[in-house]
């Protein structure tokens, strides 16, 4: 996994030791950082592909990156809500089988503008949603309504595309973090994506140039053409090694094992939509809501 960062020591975690969907990190902390960088592909110069993608309404965690998403259908009153991955979650990381289901939390969130400065700090009222199971996400709903955040900082919500991504996308994975974004292409899709213990359905695959790295787990990954959020970052094999933590390796229907070595990966979010109904609420009974249940 794009390892989550601890405190200032940068401590990754996963499993204690260190697995971080997607790759591993030695680089100083995000005080380090202190201009939004960007890495293109050469086939996507950064100066057209930067009008696209900005950093607004991206969030910085403590040890990872999200962002303040929407449905199609939120209202302005709604509580607002932060998509992240469930390996992110303050409360460590769900075992198989686990769901995080309306969990009292006050965890903050600093809000970024487009140019990727800290604008204010957002509070969470609950862990709406988390699991690793079939998928890595987690959601928290916030203390504020979208209305409220974009009155107080004129940034609105990044919106969750419905549909199915397609391979050959271009898109933008924008860390809140490292206040750093990368471009590149969705390469195609894993039928199942299998890293240690945990198995998840359908992920993303970049192209190579998407090299992500510890921090960015939980960055919204955005359709370079319409500003949707497609997925959501959370792994990539570090090392080539098969199957084993931060080295997901992918499984098809006949149960090949590949292995992609340097290769990254997110999680789609188009099957979140149906599982939020009105005032935010997460409804795990809706139709068309495919979520795993507690």
């Amino acid at each position: 996994m794009n390892k989550p960062l601890v405190g200032a020591l940068l401590s990754v975690l996963f499993l204690g030791a260190g697995i971080a969907p997607a790759a591993a990190t030695t680089a100083a902390g995000p005080a380090a950082a202190t201009e939004p960088a960007t890495v293109t592909s050469p086939a996507a110069p950064a100066d057209t592909r930067a009008k696209a993608v900005t950093f607004a309404g991206t969030v910085a965690l403590s040890n990872c990156s999200g962002s303040v998403v929407r449905t199609p259908s939120s209202l302005p009153g709604d509580p607002a809500l932060v998509l992240s991955n469930g390996h992110c979650l303050e409360t460590g990381f769900p075992g198989p089988g686990e769901v995080v289901l309306n969990k009292s939390s006050t965890r903050t969130f600093t809000l970024l503008n487009a140019a990727g400065s800290g604008v204010g700090t957002l509070r969470a009222s609950k862990i709406a949603y988390g699991t690793m199971t079939d998928t890595d996400v987690s959601l928290y709903q916030l203390t504020r309504t979208y209305a409220q955040i974009e009155s107080s900082y004129g940034i609105k919500a990044l919106e969750l595309a419905a549909s199915h991504p397609v391979a050959g996308t271009a898109i933008t994975v924008a860390s809140g973090y490292w206040k750093r974004t990368y471009s590149c292409a969705i390469d195609g899709f894993a039928y199942r994506l299998k890293e240690g213990a945990w198995t998840w359905k359908d992920s993303v695959r970049y192209t190579s140039a998407c090299q992500t790295i510890g921090g960015t787990s939980g960055s919204p990954v955005i359709d370079d053409a319409t500003g949707k959020v497609v997925a959501v970052n959370n792994t990539g094999n570090e090392d080539g090694q098969r199957c084993t933590d931060n080295n997901p390796c992918e499984v098809d229907e006949k149960g090949t094992v590949t292995v992609r070595e340097g290769i990254n990966y997110a999680q789609q979010t188009y099957g979140i939509v149906p599982c939020i109904g009105t005032g935010s609420r997460i409804d795990l009974n809706r139709a068309g809501c495919t979520l795993p249940k507690p």
